[in-house]
């Protein structure tokens, strides 16, 4: 072997020794947070994507918080791409029919088709099956406790709402979802409400200052062990 191939292969075994390595070999595993151990809230999103998801999907992946969205298909149909990033960053999708009816006024058929509409919806956009149902209105009763356990979904309400959807100003929603946080709350808040979005990056760095971690809803149920057609939290007078 010539001096001169034997010099080449020298300098490339050298290059490949101190090449780094891939990123993604060098970026640490994130350990998932056991809010068993620290202080956990999970800010919720129904009735979206809304017009503002994508304005809410920024400020989300900057502060790096996760969130639930309660999607309907209806909205998940006409806006899949919002949908298709909520999954690809984290978030969590949840199932809030298609069309927003009563489930306690509607017939057993209406109700399969509103969640399977939806499941079928988000699956085409995303490429993932929602495993948590929101009944509208947070209303259900027996049948629909029965309709979730066919759809092997537990029903998600919320520990305290915003009240958003009512007061619609900036300040209001703020003070009213730090007056009700708490460890491991479940909070209900709308995407479509642009005050909501306007008043998130304030809001998401109170509650980290404040020591809570961002997380999703399956990340506070875990220790509930919840099974298909349960209802949590528990609305005053339900009996199964």
């Amino acid at each position: 072997m010539s001096r001169r191939i034997t010099s080449l292969l020298a300098i490339a075994a050298v290059c490949v020794a101190v090449a780094p390595a891939p990123a993604s070999a060098q970026a640490p595993k994130k350990e998932p947070i056991d809010c068993s151990q620290v202080k956990c809230i999970a800010l919720t999103f129904d009735d979206g994507p809304g017009k503002y998801a994508g304005t809410l999907l920024d400020t989300l992946k900057k502060y790096d918080a996760k969130a639930t969205f309660f999607l309907e298909g209806q909205y998940v149909k006409s806006r899949p791409s919002y949908v298709k990033r909520m999954a690809a960053e984290g978030h969590e999708l949840g199932n809030h029919s298609y069309s927003h009816p009563d489930f306690t006024k509607s017939e057993a058929g209406t109700i399969k088709s509103e969640i399977q509409k939806t499941q079928d919806a988000v699956k085409k956009a995303a490429g993932v099956e929602p495993k948590l149902l929101r009944p509208p209105y947070g209303l259900a009763d027996l049948q629909v406790s029965d309709i979730a356990a066919e759809f092997g979904m537990p029903m998600i309400l919320w520990t305290a709402g915003s009240q958003d959807w009512s007061s619609k100003n900036v300040k209001a929603i703020q003070k009213q979802t730090l007056a009700v946080a708490k460890p491991n709350g479940i909070i209900l808040m709308h995407d479509w409400v642009k005050q909501t979005v306007d008043g998130m990056p304030s809001l998401i760095k109170t509650l980290k200052n404040k020591g809570y971690h961002l997380v999703t809803v399956s990340d506070v149920i875990k220790s509930q062990n919840l099974e298909p057609g349960d209802i949590f939290p528990v609305p005053e007078g339900w009996e199964k």
